[in-house]
């Protein structure tokens, strides 16, 4: 019997021991996430976001959610975040992550940040308190902030997050959509939503100079953002030769790393001080 023929005869439900093994490690990582968020440590790393065009600076950040496990080793979203996300340790973790975002553009005034959630937060009451907590203490904070919804999350409530945009086009938040391409948004939708940007989602971007489909699709989502006057950004940029096309066919912004992996060290600190030693 080949491997492939022994899991598939594996039995279903608790007696499969591949689903005891998935079901322990998942266990394994809500423990380690809930110490982490417990002890309070969790931290943002921060990637750059770069202008396609001249000047070809940082148009702004990403900040991504890590937590810390018990050896200080920092580990990504991607470890735990699909074991977390439909949790209410989850809506823990946005708050975390705005938290820790508005807390830096609260002291760097010269940075704009964006920073991931879920349509699920819109509703928690810790992370509206946080949002709000934040924006009394600094009106000019929102015109910094850029939330990332992706086009799961939107379209799985997509009445709450439309009254959300709304209510938050006061405070100046811009919305990315992320994972663009990737899911099911209606693109009538559009017209509804206040998205200011989409982000182009990577597994159309890595290798696309060499890539006819991933050219034929990037194109046509390029002409679909700037039909609805939304800004675009490509992920997963790591060549020279996929920029080069981006840049050709249109695309606003540039994020990959070919420019900078994330880094729980804010990059803004070590840009400044070689402009200080530069001046």
């Amino acid at each position: 019997m080949n491997r492939r023929n022994a899991m598939a005869d594996l039995p279903e439900g608790s007696d499969n021991p591949l689903s005891a093994a998935v079901a322990g490690r998942d266990r394994s990582t809500l423990e380690m996430v809930g110490e982490a968020v417990k002890h309070g440590q969790t931290v943002l790393a921060y990637q750059p976001v770069m202008q396609a065009m001249a000047p070809h600076g940082v148009a702004f950040y990403e900040g991504y959610i890590r937590v810390l496990d018990p050896t200080g080793r920092v580990i990504p979203a991607r470890e735990f975040m699909h074991v977390v996300e439909d949790k209410e340790i989850g809506r823990e973790m946005d708050c975390l992550a705005l938290q820790h975002g508005l807390r830096a553009l609260e002291k760097f005034p010269q940075i704009r940040l964006s920073v991931n959630m879920s349509a699920r937060s819109i509703g928690y009451q810790r992370w509206t308190q946080v949002l709000h907590r934040f924006l009394k203490g600094d009106a000019t904070l929102g015109e910094r902030l850029v939330l990332e919804l992706t086009e799961a999350s939107v379209m799985a409530a997509p009445e709450l997050v439309l009254d959300f945009m709304g209510r938050m086009q006061q405070h100046g938040i811009a919305f990315a959509l992320d994972n663009f391409g990737a899911g099911t948004t209606a693109i009538g939708h559009f017209r509804q939503f206040f998205f200011d940007a989409v982000k182009i989602d990577g597994q159309f971007v890595r290798g696309i100079h060499a890539s006819h489909d991933n050219q034929s699709v990037v194109r046509a989502l390029i002409g679909i953002a700037k039909q609805f006057d939304m800004f675009t950004v490509a992920e997963s940029v790591e060549s020279q030769e996929d920029a080069a096309f981006l840049v050709e066919n249109g695309v606003d912004c540039l994020q990959g790393y070919l420019y900078g992996a994330p880094s729980v060290s804010p990059p803004w600190i070590e840009d400044m001080k070689q402009r200080q030693q530069a001046g």
